[in-house]
């Protein structure tokens, strides 16, 4: 008789809402890459619509204009020809980092804060406020880009309104302005607005000019949130993988150079944190418009691994 045949095995993964399967990821470059790709499908996507849709349009806005439009709005030739000669115009996206850390900003040395510059820049600009009692200062700072520029009179016109907040992003102050600064520090702290020494916008007025431009030309800002979330864009789509990656490169330095000695949970060993509490936790990419975002392998961005800026395999 022949021998009976051997029972087959059969393995049923171990997956349950305590342990979920573990969510796929991607070296750094992938990710990058991926992110662009999309950015170019949404724009040749968009570009096809705007295409397709050319006359419909232009019949819309002859019909408004014929129907309410005055003698000096464009007639239908001239709608046409400008619509011939329109091409759509793409929205170059910003790319953005969210990078989770094991830290809790409630303890003492854990809320990290600062700023660095990316070497090929953020591919933003800011409008910069100036608070300095100089006023030869001042109107060099007028004409070097500043939005506003001034000391107790700029004050009182942010006090009273005359200024708004939302025409500048970031601040600078000489130290002598900052005790006068506290009479709209309730107005300029919730709006992260405030000059601070850790983000390098409260300077000597022999160096209020050289910091503008760098504000001006984006230097980067990070502070931890109330997770332990930095987040922080890297550059746009049209930087492509190279310039992301350098910049990526540098942030990523910058946040390894600020390593708290003690962080995480748990028991503290006599240097700080227990041996193999993890620093870096989950780091997430994504585009202005994207529908989602890329988890990235922490092992392609941790400046402490063999792997930093590769692909593992």
């Amino acid at each position: 008789c022949r021998p009976a045949a051997p029972a087959t095995l059969h393995f049923q993964s171990y997956v349950t809402r305590a342990h979920p399967s573990p969510l796929p990821t991607a070296p750094i470059q992938d990710a990058l890459q991926r992110l662009i790709s999309e950015m170019d499908e949404r724009h040749l996507h968009r570009s096809q619509r705007w295409e397709n849709n050319k006359d419909k349009r232009v019949n819309q806005r002859s019909a408004y204009l014929t129907a309410r439009g005055r003698p000096t709005h464009p007639s239908e030739e001239e709608v046409r020809k400008e619509a011939a000669e329109k091409e759509y115009r793409r929205m170059d996206e910003s790319v953005e980092v969210a990078l989770q850390l094991n830290l809790d900003p409630r303890k003492p040395g854990q809320a990290l804060r600062g700023s660095f510059s990316l070497p090929h820049g953020n591919g933003k600009k800011f409008g910069v406020a100036v608070f300095t009692d100089n006023m030869e200062l001042a109107k060099e700072a007028l004409a070097n880009g500043a939005v506003v520029a001034g000391g107790a009179s700029l004050i009182e016109d942010i006090k009273n309104g005359h200024v708004s907040l939302t025409s500048f992003q970031r601040t600078l102050a000489s130290p002598e302005m900052m005790p006068q600064l506290s009479s709209i520090a309730r107005l300029l702290g919730p709006r992260g607005l405030m000059p601070n020494p850790k983000l390098n916008t409260i300077q000597p007025q022999d160096q209020l000019l050289e910091t503008l431009e760098q504000q001006q030309s984006g230097i980067s800002n990070y502070r931890t949130d109330k997770e332990g979330i930095v987040r922080i864009g890297i550059g746009r789509g049209s930087f492509g993988v190279d310039k992301l990656m350098d910049n990526m490169r540098e942030l990523m330095n910058e946040i390894q150079s600020i390593k708290p000695e003690s962080f995480g949970k748990g028991k503290k060993g006599k240097g700080g944190s227990a041996k193999g509490t993890k620093y870096y936790l989950k780091a997430h990419l994504s585009g202005t418009q994207s529908k989602g975002s890329v988890l990235v392998d922490l092992r392609t961005i941790d400046p402490t691994s063999s792997f930093f800026m590769t692909d593992p395999l």
